[in-house]
């Protein structure tokens, strides 16, 4: 029996609707979609929607009737995105008398004086900084600061004074008041009464991730894995028993002119009895996690569910030198300094990676398409309890695909890379390089080390010479897989030339 949660088993379970429904994107926002009844009579309405969140979209608003598509029109949409707040209202009372409470000093007596607002010092459209450039939001960003007219005049008395002389005392507000995000809507109905509507809109503010725990046994590589989705809602609204479905994938979304200004040319096995877990199934060119009941996501709640529970996946313990260390200082070189400088890509790094490589697969006790994430992983200790070992991220792996797990540097092995030969014919377009590897064992035990070689120069490259096979995982990489008795050194030569 396989120790993963059943899919087949959850995909049976009857679903159980929400009258909210959230998909969330793990690029930090997430689609809103409610059944409402709205109560309209014939022909123009005025409908007010306050339960929304602090962070909507107003372009991606979705009305429509469930019953009949052509039943509902919205002539017009207001979005207002300022809700109240004592600096607004000292900005609605510019030029009028405002009473203010005023605390003596030592006492602590309080006292009604009059001022007339000269100036609230209010910074309007603050949450249109992003959408009008980096130009706008500088101006009404000095427009806040005192020496840009952003601090309160209040005239007391027939005197001036910058700031407010007390606590604003407001009259009761009006009926219109706008206490939080509110959209106003003029409705078309084609008839009177209730109508069932679906109402859906994109909102940011609401984000997911997965984690996972990886527990390796004392000895061997075998090990558990525990998959966690974390939930987090700052988006302004508390959501009561919503169904949830989690969206992963990079889903494209058109990002404001600003911002691309900005851009440079980058476990235990299972019970007998469990309860419903995650189900996921493709959507798109993406994946879909539903939770397997619905669930309340409050406003600045974390909350996290489990996804997938693993036990047993064989995995093998790698060892990877990749000597190439790219330098700074290079960064932004054209292709034809890159091919012809002898000491472009000859810097080096020592340290040897440990990793694990395991397979996505039905047959590794896994074959769920698992979302990018980040991978603890724990080793028993002899007491039986858990260590830390090393940390990584996952991206997004598809079912039968290898994943690799760096968890740090090998103490007891070394390597080392040095440019020893370089030749450049700029007539007959080619340049000729020579490396040598060495790689060093400390330990008890022969072990394989995957030597890691980028062919850097240019994309059409020849191998010349060699000291050993070598393998090709891509179009510019190769790897020499030497084997290094204990105590033992392996020293691998490669000659290349580029051509153009």
């Amino acid at each position: 029996m396989k120790s993963m949660l059943s899919l087949a088993a959850l995909l049976t379970a009857a679903p159980v609707l929400a009258q909210t429904q959230l998909t969330i994107y793990n690029q930090n926002f997430a689609t809103v979609k409610e059944t409402r009844v709205l109560d309209l009579h014939g022909g123009e309405n005025e409908v007010r929607v306050t339960d929304i969140t602090a962070h909507l979209e107003p372009d991606s608003v979705v009305l429509r009737d469930l019953q009949d598509p052509g039943a509902l029109r919205i002539l017009e949409q207001n979005y207002e995105s300022d809700p109240l707040s004592e600096g607004l209202l000292l900005r609605k009372y510019e030029g009028k008398v405002l009473e203010f409470e005023v605390t003596i000093p030592h006492t602590g007596e309080k006292r009604i004086v009059k001022g007339k607002v000269l100036r609230s010092g209010y910074v309007p459209h603050a949450s249109a900084f992003g959408r009008y450039g980096r130009q706008y939001s500088a101006r009404q960003t000095a427009y806040g600061q005192p020496q840009g007219g952003g601090q309160p005049i209040v005239e007391v008395d027939g005197k001036i004074q910058f700031g407010l002389p007390g606590k604003p005392i407001f009259d009761a507000l009006g009926p219109k008041a706008f206490l939080k995000p509110t959209l106003l809507w003029k409705l078309w109905a084609a008839a009177p009464g209730k109508h069932d509507v679906e109402f859906s809109y994109l909102s940011g503010g609401m984000r997911w991730e997965a984690t996972y725990n990886a527990i390796a046994p004392e000895k061997g590589d075998t090990f558990d894995l525990i998959g966690w989705v974390t939930l987090e809602n700052m988006s302004g609204k508390d959501f009561e028993n919503a169904g949830v479905k989690l969206m992963a994938g990079d889903v494209a979304r058109a990002r404001p002119e600003d911002e691309r200004s900005l851009e440079y040319g980058a476990l235990e096995s299972r019970s007998a009895v469990v309860p419903p877990g995650v189900t996921e199934r493709a959507f798109e060119e993406y994946h879909l996690y539903t939770l397997p009941r619905p669930t309340t996501v409050l406003d600045r709640e974390i909350k996290q569910v489990e996804f997938v529970r693993a036990a047993r996946i064989p995995a093998q313990r790698i060892y990877v030198y990749d000597g190439f260390q790219p330098d700074p200082s290079t960064r932004g070189w054209d292709s034809r300094t890159i091919r012809t400088r002898p000491d472009y890509g000859t810097q080096s790094s020592p340290k040897v990676w440990v990793m694990l490589e395991f397979r996505n697969a039905e047959g590794s006790n896994l074959g769920l398409a698992l979302p990018k994430g980040t991978v603890k992983l724990y080793r028993r200790d002899a007491d039986n309890r858990n260590e830390f070992i090393g940390e990584d991220r996952i991206d997004h792996t598809p079912k039968d695909e290898t994943v690799r797990l760096y968890t740090g540097n090998a103490f007891d092995l070394v390597g080392e890379r040095r440019q020893t030969n370089f030749r450049l014919d700029t007539n007959n377009h080619w340049a000729e390089e020579t490396f040598e590897i060495r790689v060093r064992n400390h330990k008890k035990e022969t072990v394989e080390i995957r030597v890691v070689e980028h062919m850097v120069r240019w994309i059409q490259w020849e191998m010349k010479a060699k000291s050993m096979p070598f393998q090709t995982s891509d179009a510019r990489t190769i790897e020499f897989r030497p084997k290094v008795s204990a105590g033992g050194e392996a020293v691998i030569t490669y000659t290349v030339r580029y051509s153009w």
